[in-house]
């Protein structure tokens, strides 16, 4: 008993470090107490471990610049010999007031080894006055206004058709020196399909503009291509950037009896730069969005707005059966190539076809979206014969001309000759090779006799014989209606899709995953998006056409998906629009989209059977 003792004494012992560690372990809240109306200021989490899953505050009564914006410092010192480790994890909000009187910043939470540790929530007093804009030097006295630094958002048209491409740009104009612009909150496109024009590496191309007499210095911030999904008035929420402009500014100097002053008061030799730091804000956009016409719309047309044309071809027209052939569409042009399907394509049943290969190759500029898109079919003829592949029709719609426009592909005619190497009559002997089979005449001398049977006994209606043909009509039988199942399901496209939708999204996935461990950030982003939108619609036959966010949520909700499936799928569609723009850290962004990507995708793969 007293060993017992001793032992529960030392396991305390042991275990009061352990407690005094987590004890330590806090969220702290880090800004000011008191603000004024307007003004932007820092809200800092700061944690003094790892942790994981952060999950900021709602930030009720604020307006939410730009953040989290993560970051980690360590600190290892050692003094006399001991060793002492300082670890930090912080998350930075920009935030502004919106309104006066006092208001809390709430309570933020993170995962530390399975533990929730939550911050405590603090309280901001917002007053009215000006804040001071300016950094640098004390007597600055000179603001910008917004004649001399602001951004404005353009689009090309203000009203468009369903599918057709919009271009909305957003523009700099200033009369300073500008520098560190940064996009502290993107616009969000509700209704539409988006693609950005413009390469984060481009640098920014400048010219000049004159406004009402006076010569401004413009650049292109932003460019996107957009292409309306539904019918109606679209709002384009504006854009904020913040950026740094730079002024002189005029110190005041006290008098001297220099006598020296005079011949230096010039304000030229008095004068400063300050940096000021501005917040602008795009005005929001309106688009009245018209439906496509429904006279003389074809009944091959699936959604391709814009101008195109197509073109086919094939690589051989005379072969043998169990050869393959190489038969290819190619789509070109300008507006939403990326959306344009072919028309469904009919190939005789004695040909063996397999689900075409896509390639795109997708230009951007300025100008728009245009490029190629390419159908490439493998073809196995299996019988001989001659055999028709139908020419297709592929329909668009033209906005500049207002009306529908078919295209033809030429048709083929396939000549297939027998395979004799595959399918002959002829009778081949191993080890005899100097024995030759012409006709019917000659067979190899047997030297072995046959095995003698009973007069009157014949293998033909014996029990063996009834059992061997049999078993052969069960094989053929089954055989048949195997080949009857499988042509369903290759027509039945709607379920080859379904079925194939995780098996694509997972090649993609592993694509995806494989440009993170490069960190490729665009090319990790392009594949992980094509992997959920592609599997989304081929999961529940979406039409290319109709792939928007509010759309998709509506198709699950009618698939009974629970609602927490449904966010996390719209909140990571999300983020891959919006990923290559966010601040943060790159590599741990990447990482954490990589894997709610396979999250959300494997608990659809459990509901939906």
């Amino acid at each position: 008993m007293l060993e017992m003792k001793y032992i529960k004494i030392l396991l305390i012992l042991l275990l009061i470090p352990l407690i005094g560690i987590s004890q330590e372990i806090m969220l702290k809240t880090n800004t000011k107490s008191k603000v004024s109306l307007g003004e932007q200021f820092r809200v800092v989490f700061e944690l003094n471990a790892e942790g994981e899953q952060f999950v900021g505050p709602d930030f009720e009564n604020w307006r939410v610049l730009s953040g989290p914006m993560s970051s980690t410092s360590s600190n290892i010192q050692i003094i006399n010999g001991q060793m002492t480790r300082s670890f930090t994890q912080s998350y930075t909000y920009i935030i502004t007031a919106t309104n006066e009187g006092e208001f809390e910043v709430g309570s933020a939470r993170i995962n530390v080894d399975g533990k929730t540790i939550r911050s405590t929530p603090v309280k901001v007093t917002v007053v009215k006055g000006n804040t001071p804009a300016s950094s640098g030097n004390s007597g600055t006295n000179q603001g910008i206004t917004d004649k001399d630094l602001f951004l404005r958002a353009f689009i090309d048209k203000k009203e468009a058709f369903t599918g057709e491409q919009v271009i909305v740009t957003y523009r700099i104009y200033t009369r300073v020196p500008v520098s560190s612009v940064s996009v502290t909150k993107l616009s969000s496109f509700p209704g539409f399909w988006t693609k950005d024009l413009l390469s984060d590496s481009d640098a920014l191309q400048q010219s000049t503009e004159i406004i009402n007499g006076v010569e401004y210095t413009v650049a292109d911030i932003r460019k996107m291509a957009l292409v309306p999904q539904k019918n109606g008035k679209l709002t384009i929420e504006p854009m904020e950037l913040e950026c740094v402009a730079q002024v002189r500014t005029q110190t005041n100097r006290q008098r001297s009896r220099d006598p020296f002053e005079s011949f230096f008061s010039d304000p030229f030799f008095n004068r400063g730069i300050a940096n000021i730091q501005k917040t602008l804000v795009s005005e929001p956009l309106t688009i009245e969005v018209k439906p496509l016409p429904g006279k003389g719309k074809p009944m091959n047309f699936s959604g391709a707005v814009g101008q195109f044309g197509i073109s086919s071809n094939i690589d051989k027209t005379a072969l043998k059966a169990n050869e393959a052939i190489t038969l290819s569409y190619t789509l070109s042009g300008t507006g939403n190539v990326e959306l344009a399907e072919l028309p469904q394509l009919t190939f005789p049943p004695d040909f063996e076809v397999y689900e075409p290969k896509i390639n795109n190759n997708i230009k951007t500029s300025p100008r728009g979206i245009s490029g190629t898109k390419k159908f490439e079919y493998l073809i196995i003829p299996r019988t001989a014969g001659v055999f028709d592949i139908s020419e297709i029709e592929f329909s668009y719609f033209d906005p500049q001309k207002q009306n529908y426009i078919s295209l033809k592909t030429p048709a083929y005619t396939i000549t297939v000759e027998r395979n004799e190497g595959a399918d002959s009559e002829g009778v081949f002997i191993p080890g005899q090779s100097d024995v030759k089979y012409v006709g019917s005449d000659i067979r190899h001398i047997k030297t072995k006799s046959n095995e003698l049977k009973k007069a009157g006994e014949f293998f033909f209606g014996s029990t063996v014989f009834v059992m061997i043909i049999g078993l052969m009509i069960a094989f053929y039988a089954s055989i048949l209606i195997y080949l009857i199942r499988l042509k369903k399901l290759r027509s039945n496209h709607k379920l080859v899709r379904n079925k194939k939708a995780t098996k694509i999204a997972r090649k993609r996935l592993q694509s995806a995953h494989l440009h993170l461990k490069n960190q490729n950030q665009n090319e990790f982003y392009t594949e992980i998006s094509q992997a959920l939108w592609g599997y989304v619609k081929d999961k529940f036959d979406i039409e290319p056409s109709k792939l928007a966010l509010d759309y998709i949520a509506e198709v699950l909700k009618q698939k009974e998906l629970p609602d927490n499936i449904i966010e996390t799928l719209v909140e990571t569609l999300n983020k891959c629009e919006y990923a290559r723009f966010a601040p943060g850290e790159t590599g741990k962004k990447m990482e954490e989209l990589y894997r709610q990507g396979i999250d959300v995708i494997t608990k659809i793969e459990k509901t939906v059977k």
